[in-house]
């Protein structure tokens, strides 16, 4: 594998000089591991109920695979974003070289204790996973307290909630308990981490990408609208964390439902559709009304499992792969357009968080759903490691050798 050395004399802003690319910025290890455990961990899974290979038997398989999705998957791509978007926020350097491997290498220890948890020992095992998030936390604190960018304390609160998430999941296990309230708190961070990140790169994406075009319809700036709906959003994820199928979440999740998708009709996310690496994250974000709909719909009956995996799949991973795609190419010196097998994961990706929910809805043909779902989520990160994993192990591509 290249080194920096070998390939460039002059590093980018914040670059490590020194080793291997692959540790020069946090998406390139951390987006490339988190769609390679994407597929694993759901080939696993699927193995499990076809033909009941034992996965982390100790800990519990089901219980392993919502927290693999949770607390597995879903940080290192949240880590890859906020260790190369914080430094633009602030103006400092990036965490690269050594200590970014060694920030991966506790991240990479995790999924392999709680895989194999059994042999080491489960109070071992929730302990060294219980280590990355608590780390992340820190370190993003401390670049944004550095860097006096106060605003930006609303992600910091988000992963502190996710890092306590973890550790109540655990315990919960541990203790022979039920681990759903730790699943929708942390589940409930991530959403309302998309309302806020996504309020912020949604509007001015889509502004830049229409002034180019020499047009004014720009999307609605950031107004008191926004942080109202920020606010009941996290209200209504709070009491459905607490007691989902209450009256009250119902009518608090109808509002947040109502307010977001006003929100999202206003960045104008209609006018972006020839251009599918931006259309695709408002794609992602009208899976949060969506999903707030279907919290109201829960005192209704629909089935809590349905919920879980509208937000897990749609709002989630699927902003989660937008924004992977989108980083990749823009931080490796490409050109920001999606290629045919990019807009081919986005379409499958969407149609597994539309499909997934409806397992619990149409019992006959659950397992088919399952099937089904699972390989089309396979189907879509293998799409992008398929496409992605070269940029991500090689240099910045210079500007001179970009094509036009």
């Amino acid at each position: 594998m290249q080194t920096i050395k070998d390939v460039e004399t002059k590093a980018p802003r914040g670059m490590s000089r020194s080793g291997m690319v692959l540790f020069s910025y946090g998406f390139r290890p951390f987006f490339m591991a988190a769609a390679l455990w994407a597929i694993v961990s759901i080939g696993l899974w699927t193995a499990f109920l076809n033909d009941g290979v034992a996965v982390a038997s100790d800990y519990g398989t089901l219980y392993w695979h919502a927290h693999e999705m949770l607390f597995g998957f879903a940080p290192a791509v949240l880590a890859g974003f906020l260790l190369t978007a914080i430094p633009n926020w602030t103006g400092r350097l990036p965490i690269s070289g050594r200590p970014l491997a060694a920030l991966f290498a506790v991240w990479c220890t995790g999924r392999i204790t709680m895989l194999f948890s059994g042999s080491i020992g489960l109070t071992a095992a929730v302990a060294i996973d219980s280590l990355f998030l608590p780390l992340m936390l820190a370190l993003s604190a401390r670049e944004v307290i550095a860097g006096r960018k106060w605003k930006d304390l609303k992600v910091i609160a988000g992963l502190a909630v996710l890092s306590a998430a973890n550790v109540f999941f655990h315990i919960e296990v541990i203790g022979d308990g039920n681990p759903a309230l730790a699943i929708r708190l942390g589940l409930g961070a991530y959403v309302l981490l998309v309302t806020i990140v996504g309020g912020r790169i949604l509007p001015s994406f889509t502004r830049n990408w229409i002034n180019q075009r020499g047009r004014t319809d720009f999307p609605v700036a950031y107004n008191r609208f926004d942080a109202a709906t920020i606010v009941a959003g996290a209200v209504s994820l709070a009491a459905w964390a607490i007691a989902p199928e209450s009256v009250v979440t119902g009518f608090s999740a109808a509002v947040a439902a109502i307010m977001n998708g006003i929100r999202l009709f206003r960045w104008r996310g209609w006018t972006t559709w020839p251009e599918p690496i931006l259309f695709v994250l408002h794609i992602a974000y009208g899976f949060v009304p969506m999903g707030f709909a279907a919290v109201a719909l829960g005192p209704m009956g629909l089935p809590q499992v349905a919920v879980l995996h509208l937000f897990a799949i749609g709002a989630m991973s699927m902003m989660m792969l937008a924004v992977m795609t989108r980083a990749s190419r823009g931080h490796t010196g490409r050109k920001l357009k999606s290629s045919r097998v990019t807009n081919a994961s986005y379409i499958v990706l969407a149609a597994v968080a539309l499909l997934r929910p409806m397992a619990e809805l149409m019992p006959a043909f659950t397992t088919q759903i399952l099937m089904v779902s699972a390989l089309g989520w396979t189907v879509a990160f293998g799409l992008f490691a398929l496409e992605h994993a070269p940029f991500l192990c090689r240099d910045r591509k210079p500007l001179a050798a970009r094509k036009p």
